[in-house]
Formats: structure tokens, sequence, C-alpha cells
């Protein structure tokens, strides 16, 4: 209560480094949700290891190792450590309005003060969550990049783009030693992901998908190569954004066996 102008300021100063903290606790803590989903849950060292500021090892293995009703929460502490500032400033911020109001100031407030902000901690703690309770690949992925992109800055309207996660497998058109097959014959994307076929050795090659093994909607017309590639290093590339199976072969080396096989997920 009774706030002047220096008091005022400092409280300004005091709110923006904690939130510069905050940020980079975000960070470690989306470096931790990595080391979970591939090797499983952080330990007490590695909670030990992400914190910052204010908050201790013990308040982070509360977060991460957290049992909720609906599934294994992992970072609940994002939500809560962001309602406890909140709630915060807003006391602060209706004090300061009052005693302003008062004197008769200019009014300006100090709570919620990037709404923005707040909505990104949100979806970047549910993006970490998904990273490690889902159970499918894509989906795992595209919340990685994306908690990723908010960790690093990026605004949730560049990380929500259909394309942010999008990535691209690349084939080869015959082996090194010059095998007539693909390499490798088979792979796995995801919906909106692309492949590039590479020419590689004992070309010419080409990339035509059996119009019997794709599937409904898709045309081979659509997602066939006309001609072929003659030079080596020369590529064909084909965005996939229809789930399914299909199947594909090298036109001028069917008979020996070059075929290949697509997942989209």
């Amino acid at each position: 209560h009774g706030l002047g102008r220096p008091q005022f300021c400092a409280e300004i100063e005091l709110i923006s480094t904690r939130s510069r903290l905050l940020n980079k606790m975000l960070y470690k803590i989306a470096v931790c949700a990595l080391i979970a989903a591939t090797h499983g849950a952080p330990t007490l060292d590695a909670a030990a290891t992400v914190s910052d500021g204010h908050w201790g090892s013990d308040e982070l293995l509360e977060a991460v190792e957290h049992d909720a009703p609906h599934g294994r929460e992992l970072f609940p502490m994002l939500i809560r450590a962001h309602k406890v500032r909140a709630s915060r400033d807003r006391a602060r911020s209706a004090s300061h309005t009052a005693d302003v109001a008062r004197a008769g100031e200019p009014m300006m407030s100090i709570g919620d003060k990037n709404p923005a902000k707040t909505l990104e901690m949100l979806q970047l703690n549910d993006e970490l969550n998904t990273v490690v309770k889902s159970d499918s690949m894509c989906s795992r992925r595209h919340a990685m990049a994306r908690a990723a992109g908010l960790a690093a800055g990026l605004a949730m309207a560049q990380v929500n783009k259909p394309g942010f996660a999008a990535a691209t497998k690349m084939v080869k058109l015959g082996a090194d030693n010059g095998q007539l097959v693909f390499v490798p014959d088979e792979i796995e994307i995801c919906k909106g992901d692309s492949v590039t076929w590479t020419n590689n050795k004992a070309g010419p090659h080409n990339v035509v998908f059996d119009e019997e093994a794709i599937p409904e909607g898709v045309t081979q017309e659509s997602i066939s190569m006309d001609g072929l590639l003659n030079d080596e290093g020369a590529t064909f590339t084909k965005k996939f954004d229809v789930a399914g199976s299909y199947a594909y072969y090298c036109e001028p080396h069917r008979g020996a066996g070059m075929n290949g096989a697509l997942t989209v997920a």
C-alpha cells in the first residue's frame, strides 16, 4: 500500500526479472521433456539441474512426478507458477490503482501485462505433456517442435502454422554399390511431410505409385513422376497429406524388384 513512483518502478523491474527467469527455466524444462520422451521421466538429479531462480529441486520433482486423475501430468508447475504470479500481480495492481485514484494521478496496470505470453505458456505446458504422454509418434514430434519453438521465443501464430513441424525424408534411387533398390525401401512419415527421392546410382530412375495400392481419393497421376531422373543428384519431391499405405516402384527397373513402400501416419 502507498507505493511511490520509485517503489512502483522497482516492482515493475522485479516482475520483469522474474519473467526472464521463468522463460529461461521453460527452455530447460523443454530439454528435460525431450529427455523424458526418449529415456523416461526426469530423475531428482535432472530436476535439480533444471531448477533455477526461486524454484527448488523439490518443487520441480513434485511438478514432473505429479500423478493427475486423468493421466501422468508432468508439467502442472508451469500453470501453477503462473497463477501464483498473476494473483500477486493483480493484488498489487488493485492496491496501486486505489492509491493512484486517491491521488488523482494517471492509472497504469501492472497485472496481466502480456496476455499473449500467458497463452504461450499454457500451450507450452500442453505440448510438453503431449510429448511424454502421447502414443502417436507424429503427435509427439509435432508437439516437441512447437514446444521448442515457444521456448525459443517464437509466437503462437508461427508455431501453430500447418507446416511448422513438417519434415522431409530422403530416399536414394539406387544403392551406393549400384544395386537396383530404393534406400531405404520402406519409410514412415506424418501427414504434411514430404519425401525427396535422389537419383544415386544405376540410373535412370523414376518414382511411380501403384494405382491399386494407394489410399482412396488419391490419384496415381498426382503423386507419380512424369519422366525420368537421368543425372546423379537429380531429385523428385512430393508432399503427402492423406494418411495410409502407398506402394511405388521404379518403372525402368520394376522387373528387377525395385519397389518401395510408404506409410503416412
